[in-house]
């Protein structure tokens, strides 16, 4: 999804227009989430970029898509780009206790060189 989004629509009240950009934004989110994943991978995960005005878009976390999107608001934006890429990632094996007991320690000397 790369859209920009106009917060100042006239004729409507910007409350609604914010809920349904929201809204739309986490209906896109859902429906990404729901297409079936590829062999070997374990999850969807999303890269954001996001950009008030004209400004150049800067990679957020996916936790704060939200968050921005009320900034923009606060601020009075007149409009906002959002860019959400979507792409299958594979879980990292954690490391076991017998796992870390065979990591070898770095002694002083070692750390020193490096």
């Amino acid at each position: 999804m790369k859209k920009t989004f106009n917060l100042q629509v006239e004729n409507k009240n910007q409350d609604r227009t914010v809920e349904s950009i929201k809204n739309e934004i986490r209906k896109y989110i859902k429906r990404e989430k729901r297409k079936p994943l590829p062999k070997g991978k374990d999850f969807w995960f999303f890269d954001c970029k996001f950009a008030k005005d004209e400004e150049t878009p800067e990679e957020i976390p996916f936790s704060d898509i939200i968050r921005f999107v009320n900034e923009a608001v606060e601020t009075n934006s007149k409009t906002f780009y959002l860019e959400i890429e979507t792409r299958a990632e594979e879980r990292t094996k954690k490391l076991d206790i017998e796992d870390m007991e065979n990591i070898p320690e770095l002694s002083e000397d070692d750390i020193k060189e490096n």
